[in-house]
């Protein structure tokens, strides 16, 4: 009888380690477009409401989200995809139009197909006049901007 309380004790011991073991549990840091605290709150809960997400956060300076996850139960896509589905492009998820359109006015970030939409624009002879150092894009967008103009001075002379 002894011998099977010890037994009995050990499997329990084991049976224990084994569950609360976190073996499969991941932290990976995301890409993720956002400007403000209703951004952060937005991005933080669409990822924490992936099933296997523990954990998420994200730095509204760096534009990065810190998920910790279960690989057992979710992966990186399904929580980008969630983060998208809530108005907020990803390395790897893009938010719909209509999406992005109805989020607020403060949380219109820049997003990053911007740039270049911008610089192809700028060929056009009514959106050279968009490409002043007075138009309202981004820097990355002027510098994409006025180094594509350029180009195609080059190639109208």
């Amino acid at each position: 009888m002894r011998k099977f309380k010890i037994l009995l004790g050990l499997c329990l011991v084991a049976f224990w380690t084994a569950s609360f073991a976190n073996g499969d549990e991941k932290t990976k840091n995301i890409k993720t477009y956002g400007n403000c605290g209703m951004c952060e709150e937005r991005i933080e809960t669409a990822a924490t409401n992936v099933k296997g997400v523990t954990a998420a956060s994200w730095d509204k300076a760096k534009k990065v989200l810190t998920v910790t996850f279960d690989s057992q139960k979710t992966d990186l896509l399904a929580i980008e995809k969630a983060v998208a589905a809530a108005g907020h492009d990803t390395e790897n998820a893009k938010a719909k139009d209509e999406v992005y359109d109805n989020l607020h006015g403060c949380c219109k970030y820049v997003r990053p197909e911007s740039s270049s939409k911008t610089a192809k624009a700028c060929c056009s002879k009514e959106a050279k006049a968009s490409c002043s150092p007075k138009a309202s894009c981004d820097k990355k967008a002027k510098a994409s901007c006025i180094s594509k103009q350029k180009s195609c001075s080059k190639k109208s002379n």
